[in-house]
C-alpha cells in the first residue's frame, strides 16, 4: 500500500515561504517567523504582503497575543472587513468569547436594507464598498465595537468601517491589527503586534 503522506502527496504547503524568484521581507510575528513577498503598488514603491489565509499557526498565535493585549478593552463585538482578516476576527472572537461581524465588499440582494460606505484598496488602487447586512443592523445599535484588520496601511478601510459603524448607531472603542504599515506615528493608537516599513527605490 502506498504511504501518501511519506510520498509527499499530502505534504503541507509552506504558506509563508515566498517563491525563490521573488524578493521577500522576513519578519517575526507572535514568535513565528514568516517571509512576506514584496509587491509593487506603484513605480518605485513596494509593500510586504501578509496573507494569513490558510496559515492557521500564525492566526492562532496572533489571536492569543492580541487577546492578551486587549484584555482590558471593554467591547461587545468585533468587526472586520472581508476577506483576508476574517480568520483573525474569528480566532480573536473565540479567544475573547465575543461575537464578530464581517463587513462585505459586495452587496447581495439577500442583505436587504444594508448600510454602505466607500473605501479605497491599497493593493488595487480601486474604490470599493463596505456593506453591513440588514440582519446585523439591529444587533449593532448601541454596541461598543472593536475594529480588527490584518494590516493597517493607509487607514482607508479603517475609515470605511468607522463610517458604517457610525451609521449603525454603534461606537468604536478600540482598533487592532496584526501589523501596521508606513508612517508609524499615525498608528500609535492601534493595538498591534508589529510594524512594516514601505520599500522605496
Amino acid at each position: 500500500m502506498i504511504n501518501y503522506e511519506k510520498s509527499g502527496f499530502f505534504k503541507k504547503p509552506d504558506f509563508w515561504r515566498a517563491p525563490m524568484s521573488r524578493e521577500f521581507y522576513e519578519i517575526e510575528i507572535a514568535g513565528i517567523k514568516r517571509e512576506l513577498r514584496l509587491f509593487e503598488i506603484k513605480p518605485g514603491l513596494r509593500i510586504a504582503i501578509l496573507n494569513i489565509l490558510g496559515d492557521t499557526e500564525l492566526v492562532q498565535a496572533c489571536a492569543r497575543e492580541l487577546g492578551a493585549k486587549l484584555n482590558g478593552t471593554k467591547f461587545d463585538v468585533l468587526v472586520t472587513a472581508e476577506a483576508k482578516s476574517i480568520p483573525l476576527a474569528y480566532a480573536l472572537a473565540v479567544e475573547m468569547n465575543k461575537p464578530y461581524i464581517v463587513l462585505r465588499k459586495t452587496y447581495k440582494p439577500y442583505m436587504g436594507d444594508a448600510l454602505k460606505a466607500g473605501t479605497l484598496s491599497i493593493t488595487t488602487g480601486q474604490p470599493q464598498i463596505l456593506v453591513l447586512d440588514e440582519k446585523d443592523r439591529d444587533f449593532m445599535k448601541g454596541k461598543k465595537v472593536l475594529l480588527v484588520d490584518d494590516v493597517i496601511s493607509t487607514g482607508s478601510t479603517l475609515q470605511g468601517m468607522k463610517m458604517v459603524i457610525g451609521k449603525a448607531g454603534a461606537e468604536v472603542v478600540g482598533e487592532a491589527a496584526i501589523l501596521t504599515e508606513g508612517d508609524r506615528s499615525q498608528w500609535m493608537d492601534i493595538v498591534s503586534l508589529g510594524h512594516l516599513p514601505l520599500f522605496t527605490e
